[in-house]
């Protein structure tokens, strides 16, 4: 295990996964006992603090650090709005910045428009990074929650057949997600995409340097009813990763790529629909209240889980 958390390649096997899921359970188990009525983990993060620095607008990422920060017994500091309101906006430095910050908090959380920024950020660092997103390079953390609500939901992920569906080329969930699903064995990965929104090619490289099994798709009804997915992970069409000419003709465009009560019906009967939000026209709400949907339920508060799980493992074993 690392100091930093920076890319889910930095997992070597897939039971450094497990080990984490196993901790994060633990952590999260409801405590009772009479005689001493609040959990031994609530004072494991006591005295420290953890800064959470964004300048991306975020709402679950960003809180639930914070939440399982508290519930860690830790303190926090936060700018959700850095590059406005921090010295960025006056033309400071990434690296600056950050070497300021770590002097302040025992733990960064950084999200930020440029990839590679965390990387860069831990370089200068003397506190733990954890990367909550660099531009559309990677969201581990993300990774780790949507591979722990999968376990949760099928209590294993060797074997499964999941559909990657959407913005393929900028989306950073999806980026680091695959990676994680390499470490497992007997995978289908069913990639579904606007032929202008496909897995960069770094991607592709991986899964065939892994011997994963996988298959581009341009139609999501086709992919349903012939691949069969266990897991349905939808993102959204990444606007601001796009040139403003761009954004006004693929929004024109995507219009016509969503998942509503067709696809629904089309899908497994224990398949489960899954998705980072906040979500656009892709994802209609009329799925929301069916039994398959997770995203605004089990993976939200996996997402609290996992994040708690890492924190903890920080502050008791100086790993994360």
């Amino acid at each position: 295990m690392k100091k930093h958390l920076i890319s889910c390649k930095q997992y070597d096997n897939h039971e450094q996964l497990e080990t984490l899921f196993g901790l994060t359970a633990k952590v999260n188990k409801p405590y009772y006992r009479e005689d001493y009525p609040v959990s031994p983990c609530a004072y494991v993060a006591e005295n420290k603090i953890m800064a959470t620095l964004f300048y991306e607008p975020s709402t679950r990422t960003r809180f639930s650090f914070e939440a399982a920060m508290h519930k860690l017994g830790g303190n926090v500091i936060s700018s959700d709005s850095a590059g406005q309101f921090s010295s960025h906006a006056k033309g400071e430095s990434l690296e600056d910045t950050i070497k300021v910050v770590s002097q302040y908090a025992d733990v960064i959380v950084l999200r930020h428009p440029e990839k590679g920024a965390a990387q860069r950020a831990a370089s200068v660092n003397g506190s733990t990074i954890i990367n909550a997103g660099d531009g559309d390079g990677e969201h581990p953390t993300q990774a780790l929650l949507d591979l722990y609500t999968i376990k949760k939901r099928f209590n294993k992920i060797d074997g499964l057949r999941v559909a990657l569906v959407g913005d393929l080329t900028h989306s950073r969930t999806i980026h680091s997600l695959i990676y994680l699903l390499t470490l497992y064995k007997d995978m289908n990965v069913l990639l579904c995409s606007p032929k202008e929104f496909s897995l960069p090619e770094e991607h592709i490289a991986h899964l065939l340097e892994k011997r994963v099994k996988f298959a581009p798709w341009n139609d999501v009804k086709t992919m349903l009813r012939e691949g069969k997915p266990d897991v349905i992970y939808l993102t959204r069409l990444q606007k601001e990763r796009l040139d403003p000419l761009k954004k006004i003709i693929t929004e024109h465009q995507w219009m016509g790529w969503s998942f509503g009560q067709e696809e629904l019906e089309l899908a497994k009967e224990d398949a489960i629909i899954m998705h980072p939000l906040p979500r656009l026209q892709e994802l209609s709400t009329c799925v929301d209240k069916d039994k398959k949907a997770v995203y605004l339920t089990e993976q939200i508060k996996c997402g609290l889980e996992v994040r708690t799980g890492l924190l903890y493992s920080l502050f008791y074993n100086n790993t994360i």
